[in-house]
């Protein structure tokens, strides 16, 4: 059915009223409707504000809307949290996150965590990323208290160590979602006690969690089968064991693995993610300096109808032989990094125009390529019409001068970044990676 709008439930209450009403009476509204038409008419409401004013007309009609509510992002606070668990007893997303450039305090704290555990038993996203105040004794209270918990954020509270998020593994068994990135106190240990308990494990994030090794992922394999994103970005330890076993038994669900600066991570590793992941979406291997054409050559024909997003830049060992075989069998493919892989030349690019498709291809990073030329970025301009962002920083034969007197076309909307720091990022592309 379509989903009257806001002036439509308005005029159809009018009509309610009005045909309620006795010679002489006025019909009111709270008279008419029960609790339930009054649930009906909010869940149809549209934006925030909306849903808010209809909480504004009385109290009633407030404790309606508080009851309908499944998310809330506020502030730290026992006191306070008791009062919004009392308010909204429907809540099933809490954020209480803080900004990592600036720090409320005391923030929130292990108090706070226990008013949670108690106060919103029914709570399946938490959401505590930067609260850096909170340690063990508060996760040890939201293990024993949240068990319908699905979703875990405590990213960069470093404060957090294996102790209490074991608690929280083998009280939270239905947990899917976990990250921990940035909580360097995190061991092998922690992982054991996820595959033991949430075997339902989809997404995993411990970017920067160094502790962890070959020896925890490969037993998060094996229990936790249906891993379906897993960062391990910074994860200096794990290698090609670690990496392989979870290609082999997440092979039908791994869509995302995020390996930056994983230096151990070598061609055996790329080789298991064709032979197993041929539905791999997302890949980030930047920095695995040992990887060579011969297995990315194998990941473009295995993965050529799911790979979208791959990040390889400063693997040097990369050539032109790995950039074409993935532009030309990744029909899918919208954003490729490739920067400081100084093997690259135009004859990555050449033959493009002979493919029978248009690239698919958004965003492609190509700064520091310094033996590419304006030869090789009008291969690109040609093939690439839904290019939007195009990288060539610090490639000396590629300029705007350069692209001006080749007289280049680029497509309507691309933004060109011929100069600045590599060190800088842009937003609207750092989602792609």
């Amino acid at each position: 059915k379509l989903i009257p709008s806001p002036k439509k439930l308005l005029l159809t209450l009018t009509t309610v009223m009005s045909a309620s009403r006795s010679e002489g009476d006025e019909a009111l509204v709270n008279e008419v409707l029960t609790d339930d038409e009054l649930r009906a008419v909010l869940t149809r409401l549209g934006p925030e504000s909306e849903r808010d004013a209809f909480g504004l007309v009385c109290r009633r009609w407030l404790r309606i809307q508080s009851s309908e509510r499944r998310r809330l992002r506020a502030r730290a606070g026992p006191s306070m949290l008791r009062r919004l668990a009392a308010r909204f007893p429907g809540i099933l997303e809490l954020d209480l996150s803080q900004s990592p450039s600036r720090s409320f305090y005391p923030g929130v704290i292990d108090d706070d965590l226990h008013v949670i555990a108690g106060g919103f038993c029914n709570l399946r996203v938490l959401a505590l990323q930067n609260c850096k105040g909170i340690t063990d004794v508060g996760m040890v209270k939201l293990g024993e208290g949240l068990q319908c918990l699905q979703t875990l954020d405590v990213s960069h509270c470093k404060k957090l160590s294996d102790k209490g998020l074991k608690v929280v593994a083998s009280g939270c068994q239905k947990l899917r979602q976990l990250h921990i990135a940035g909580c360097r106190l995190i061991t092998d240990n922690l992982l054991h006690a996820v595959s033991k308990n949430c075997l339902n494990l989809e997404e995993l994030g411990a970017a920067g969690c160094n502790s962890i090794t070959d020896a925890g992922i490969s037993a998060l394999a094996d229990g936790c089968h249906k891993v379906k994103s897993l960062d391990i970005s910074k994860c200096n330890k794990v290698g090609d064991p670690g990496i392989c076993k979870i290609a082999e038994v997440s092979s039908s669900s791994l869509v995302s693995l995020k390996l930056l600066d994983c230096s151990k991570v070598g061609n055996k590793s790329i080789y298991s993610l064709a032979k197993f992941c041929c539905n791999l979406e997302t890949l980030i291997i930047g920095g695995c300096r040992d990887i060579s054409d011969e297995s990315i050559e194998a990941l473009a024909l295995a993965c050529c109808s799911s790979l979208r997003i791959l990040r390889m830049d400063w693997c040097l060992k990369i050539t032109d032989a790995s950039l074409r075989s993935l532009l030309c069998n990744c029909r899918l493919l919208a954003a490729i990094d490739v920067g400081c892989c100084d093997q690259i030349t135009d004859a990555a690019f050449q033959g493009m125009e002979a493919n029978l498709f248009q690239s698919e291809l958004r965003v492609l990073k190509i700064n520091n390529c310094v033996d590419l030329t304006v030869v090789g970025v009008s291969s690109v301009i040609e093939s690439c019409k839904a290019l939007e962002y195009l990288d060539v920083r610090s490639c000396p034969q590629v300029t705007r001068q350069s692209c001006e007197e080749a007289g280049l076309q680029l497509p309507a909307g691309c933004k060109v970044n011929f100069e600045g720091s590599l060190s800088e990022s842009d937003p609207s592309v750092d989602r792609f990676f």
